[in-house]
């Protein structure tokens, strides 16, 4: 071909082109395959016509990614970048750039999935199990999850788990007045639905222990200060309550920690750990408890165990206290956490190690003391007696003009009221930051302090902390730069091969999309500064919301919920507070397909309701025989339906309309969760379906990525009738006070939820364009319907909707071949380890079932490279089943095979290659699983959830 032929006939390659990855020509051989001919037809006869919207999607003209960079870059540079002293929960601080290169910036980190798969995950477990450890060694607690979704929520959690573990009589919770306002105000909004009454007071006049189960106090508290819990925690424990604690782990690394105050369960946020402000996150919150109480903890808890050689291997532990099991019984529906930020928070730990962080504590608090002594010196007054970072200075009636006067200089101090202000100082703080600080007080000369903590002895930690090897062996960047690759190679993400997980959608994370969170502009502002220093932020979030509403159909979005499953409760909650608007406040009947996502029922009962089941026919629909009935019969309390659009089941169910209409009339209100909803966009829209309210995972469909497990975002979208009840904020000083009495208040820390990474979803959808969206779905579909044709006559499909088709997912069914072999779908997982495949998602929704999700991103050769390992796979069970291969001595039940057994006599009856190299393909880039198949039984019946020593790992080796 010429170079004329080739001009002639090309144009220049579109984001969505780059996007989207099979070939003009792999989607016309799909499209045989499948038995349509082209993308339209398929969509023609897929999706039930009733479903799809008449109304194309009205976005503006795609961006190429220049021009969709400058555009971020002009809002980024929107934002004031100003010295931000507010502190209240979130600080300054320095991302280690080896963190950020080989980290956050590195797809070998940031598209994996939650690690369900322990075989696969090893690295980033093993990062998630030094996160526990550095938590559990600051707080001087026993044991901490890994992770929860911010400071205030953790708060929400530890409220509510210690009414489980408590058995005392009272239903009070007591909320120390000294708390961030944002974590008050989430604590109040979970309580509400639940039933816990609030108490907030002063903790020396208005705490009683006799009449609350438990209490939340601060150390330090919101004031800054510092004191001894001691006294009040005995005065709790005396009368059975509990003392839950909110901690700075900064603080920690000087102060005496919780733990050894007697706390029961403390709680904080590791964001000054080097993840930046961000406007309010993603940053990893912890949770950490005594052993005794770590059955009753939400989040993941990562544990150690053995693998079938006996080998130590990470996994993650008591999984059936979660919400994918346990359903509305669980103890949290958290799903996606804060994964990756954990990982930056520990490594930050890792690099600094102990001496390194005492020594940015100590900092920090000279600069607070030096900002004390200087202003006591000229009269003024300063409160606390003892802090670590903050401080409170006492100005009569003159606030309002030392504000005036820091914002001219480039500064924002904490607003508290006419007559305070609050300045919290941070690890970016330097001397000319205090100098400028006095100056707005007229004083031009610092005072001299010493070096050591103006901490009295009973409050200075002693004890030692991160004594752990890995805190101390990585101190130049060569020793960090290869720690970091060599967790990273153990894991399989989307960088090594497809992600193929039913109804978690692991489409690509373009660098293009990622690469604008990083700007300054974007990463550097606190989430509490006027409107008028985030203007960029605004602009942001108005296209998103514009862009977002246009596609679903609604009228209003909230950007507050910082994951999916906050985005389930607070579209209940919303529900919850309509009906109250209209005297209904008793609705409180949740109807929940049997097929839902477990965070569905776990987030039902969180929002006070009670869950009732709803059947679903042979062919994974909704019985609408079971539902009309219940429906009916609970009428007068009937508050909500949740259902998932397409289906758990991967079919477009013919009925939504129908459904919708059903729930309707009798009273209730329709919540759609958008998991799914990578299939709908540019073709149908909830709003038009009947739904009321529906949240959509931007990290599933709008490309965030997953991060090993986090960030997510899970902003709802409501119809305008619900629109006035969203959530709003305490420090949202834009929210009038009318929208705030009807509103339901804040549910996450920050009042835009995880603002720094919806740059990615903007970037995601100003480049593909409303073509390039439809596309994606289309070819979503097509991949799906590809995978099932191929695979039906090996593994059967068990449900198909209209024509025979799926949506954008498929389940294939194990169950005959279990029967008949003994072979099962855990087997046939593992067994793609070998093939250097992660494993599609398991016996969900259906038992041995494998549960397939292509999305448009992977090209076909990817596709093509699965297929193959599956029919590979099911050759070998079909040799089990004509008595060709020993049922119990096979490469199923082996599965994984760990490089280990090169160097040891082969005395299997299959060959060792086959072992190996499965199929021509491996031998191209051969993942090696680091352990063989770990043991969930043994993990949990000796659970340690803290790193082991290098002299216990040589003796598991031995």
């Amino acid at each position: 071909m010429s170079v004329g032929d080739v001009a002639a006939g090309s144009r220049a390659a579109t984001f969505a082109d780059r996007h989207i990855g099979p070939r003009e020509a792999d989607i016309a051989e799909m499209c045989r395959v499948v038995g349509v001919t082209s993308l339209d037809a398929l969509v023609e006869r897929a999706l039930p016509p009733a479903i799809r919207t008449a109304r194309p999607l009205d976005l503006p003209p795609p961006l190429g990614e220049s021009e969709a960079m400058a555009q971020l870059e002009q809002y980024a540079a929107m934002n004031e970048r100003v010295v931000s002293l507010i502190g209240c929960g979130f600080y300054g601080t320095v991302t280690p750039a080896v963190i950020r290169r080989h980290v956050l910036e590195n797809p070998g980190w940031y598209t994996a999935y939650t690690p369900y798969q322990a075989e696969v995950s090893q690295g980033r477990l093993e990062a998630l199990a030094v996160f526990q450890q550095m938590v559990v060694d600051l707080t001087g607690m026993e044991v901490a999850n890994a992770s929860l979704l911010d400071e205030a929520t953790a708060a929400a959690e530890a409220m509510t788990m210690a009414r489980r573990i408590s058995r005392h009589p009272a239903r009070a919770f007591f909320v120390d007045a000294d708390t961030h306002p944002q974590i008050r105000a989430v604590v109040r909004t979970r309580a509400r639905p639940l039933g816990i009454e609030i108490v907030e007071g002063d903790i020396d006049r208005d705490l009683d222990p006799a009449a609350c189960y438990a209490a939340l106090l601060s150390y330090p508290a919101s004031s800054g200060s510092v004191r001894d819990l001691r006294p009040i925690v005995e005065r709790l424990h005396a009368a059975g309550a509990l003392a839950t604690v909110v901690t700075d782990l900064l603080a920690c690394t000087l102060v005496l920690p919780p733990g050894e105050m007697g706390a029961d369960i403390v709680v904080g946020s590791a964001q000054r750990f080097g993840v930046p402000m961000g406007y309010g996150g993603p940053h990893a919150a912890f949770l950490a408890t005594r052993m005794g109480f770590v059955r009753q903890m939400p989040g993941r808890i990562i544990g150690l165990s053995i693998d079938s050689r006996g080998r130590p291997a990470w996994r993650m532990a008591l999984q059936t206290r979660e919400q994918h099991i346990r359903r509305e019984k669980a103890t949290s529906n958290i799903c996606t956490a804060q994964v990756l930020l954990a990982i930056m928070a520990g490594m930050y730990a890792v690099w600094h190690g102990p001496e390194g962080l005492v020594a940015i504590a100590r900092r920090v608090h000279r600069h607070a003391r030096i900002l004390a002594t200087t202003l006591r010196q000229h009269g003024i007054a300063v409160a606390p007696e003892h802090f670590f970072d903050t401080l409170v200075v006492e100005v009569p009636g003159q606030a309002a003009a030392i504000h005036a006067r820091a914002r001219e200089a480039g500064m924002e101090l904490r607003e508290i009221d006419a007559d305070r202000i609050g300045i919290s100082f941070d690890e970016t703080t330097t001397e000319d930051i205090v100098g400028r600080v006095l100056g707005l007080f007229g004083i031009a000369t610092p005072a001299r302090v010493d070096d050591e903590p103006a901490l009295p002895s009973q409050l200075r930690r002693t004890s030692s902390f991160l004594a752990h090897p890995v805190f101390h062996e990585h101190r130049s960047e060569t020793a960090m730069m290869r720690y970091l690759r060599r967790l990273q190679r153990r894991d399989v993400a989307l960088d090594r091969s497809m992600i193929p997980l039913g109804s978690c959608t692991m489409k690509l994370n373009a660098a293009a999309e990622l690469i604008p969170i990083m700007f300054p502009g974007f990463a550097d502002i606190h989430p509490f500064v006027p409107a008028e220093r985030a203007r960029g932020y605004a602009r942001l979030l108005d296209d998103l919301a514009r862009w977002l509403c246009e596609i679903t159909g609604f009228a209003a979005v909230s950007f507050q919920p910082n994951a999916g499953s906050q985005g389930e409760y607070a579209g209940l909650l919303v529900i919850r507070a309509f009906h109250e608007s209209r005297g209904e406040g008793h609705r409180d009947v949740c109807l929940v397909p049997t097929s839902a996502h477990g965070t569905n029922p776990a987030s039902a009962a969180l929002a006070g309701l009670r869950v009732l089941p709803v059947a679903c026919d042979a062919e994974g629909n909704v019985d609408l025989a079971d539902l009309r009935a219940k429906a009916e019969a609970e009428r007068t309390r009937l508050a909500a339906l949740m259902i998932t659009y397409p289906s758990t089941h991967g079919v477009f169910e013919e009925g939504i309309r129908e459904i919708c209409a059903i729930v309707h009339a009798c009273g209730g209100q329709v919540y759609m969760d958008g998991a799914n909803f990578n299939a709908l966009v540019g073709l149908a829209r909830p709003a038009e379906l009947g739904a009321d309210v529906c949240h959509l995972n931007l990290h599933k469909t709008f490309a965030i990525p997953h991060g090993g497990g986090g960030p997510g975002m899970g902003p709802i979208a409501v119809a305008s009738h619900l629109a006035p009840f969203l959530p709003t904020h305490p420090l949202q000083r834009e929210a009038a006070e009318e929208r705030r009495a009807r509103a339901v208040g804040a549910i996450s820390a920050a009042p835009f939820g995880s603002a720094m990474i919806l740059p990615i979803s903007w970037a995601y959808i100003a480049m593909m364009g409303a073509q390039g969206l439809q596309r994606a779905s289309q070819v979503a579909i097509l991949a799906a319907n590809y995978v099932a044709r191929r695979l039906d006559p090996h593994f059967p499909v068990v449900y198909r909707g209209r024509g025979g088709f799926v949506a954008h997912e498929c389940i294939v069914d194990f169950r005959r071949l279990r029967a008949a072999t003994g072979i099962t779908a855990e087997d046939a997982a593992k067994r793609l380890v070998d093939f250097g495949f992660h494993a599609p998602t398991m016996s969900w929704p259906v038992a041995e079932t494998m549960m397939i999700e292509p999305t448009e991103s992977e090209p076909k050769a990817e596709l093509d490279r699965f297929i193959e390992a599956m029919i590979r796979i099911r050759e070998e069970i079909r040799e089990i089943e004509q008595g060709r291969a020993d049922p119990h001595d096979n490469p199923l039940k082996h599965a994984p095979h760990v490089v280990d057994l090169l160097f040891e006599p082969w005395q299997r009856p299959y060959d060792r290659r086959r072992a190996f190299f499965p199929a021509p393909f491996v031998e191209e880039d051969k993942f090696w699983p680091p352990v063989g198949r770990v043991d969930n039984v043994h993990g949990d019946r000796h659970l340690r959830t803290t790193l082991p020593w290098p002299e216990e790992l040589r003796h598991a080796a031995e």
